[in-house]
C-alpha cells in the first residue's frame, strides 16, 4: 500500500471532521501519519521514499497520508502548518502529535514502533 493523497474534504471523512467538532476524535481504525508537503520542497522529495517504503513496511498497521499544502491551504492552515514537511502522527485514541522537519528513516520507525503501532496491538 502506497501513500495515499488527501484532500481536505478526505481529511474530515477519514481523518477529523474540524467544522463540526471541537474536541480531537480521529475517525480511522488505524494509526496514521500526514505529511504535508510541496511539489517544490527539498527536503520534502527526500523523505518521500522514506515514507513509501514505511507504508509498504507496516502497511497492516498504518496509514500513511500526504497533504500537498499548495492545493491544500485551509486545511495547512487549520494545523499552523509554517514549515514543510511538517508531520501529523495520528495515535488511536489519544492526541495526534505534530512535528516539523524532514525525518531520518530511524526516527519514523522509532515514533511508529513506540507511540503508533504498538498500541494497537496491545504491546
Amino acid at each position: 500500500m502506497a501513500t495515499i493523497q488527501l484532500t481536505t474534504g478526505d481529511f474530515k471523512d477519514k481523518v477529523f471532521d474540524y467544522t463540526t467538532e471541537k474536541e480531537w476524535q480521529y475517525k480511522g481504525t488505524k494509526p496514521a501519519i500526514i505529511d504535508f508537503y510541496a511539489d517544490w520542497c527539498g527536503p520534502c522529495k527526500m523523505v518521500a521514499p522514506i515514507l513509501e517504503e514505511l507504508s509498504e513496511t507496516y502497511k497492516d498497521d498504518l496509514i500513511i497520508y500526504k497533504v500537498d499544502t499548495e492545493a491544500e491551504m485551509e486545511l495547512a492552515g487549520v494545523f499552523g502548518i509554517q514549515s514543510i514537511p511538517t508531520f501529523l502522527f495520528i495515535p488511536v485514541g489519544e492526541q495526534p502529535m505534530l512535528q516539523p522537519g524532514a525525518l531520518p528513516k530511524k526516527v519514523f520507525q522509532q515514533v511508529i514502533d513506540e507511540h503508533l503501532v504498538k498500541k494497537v496491538d496491545g504491546k
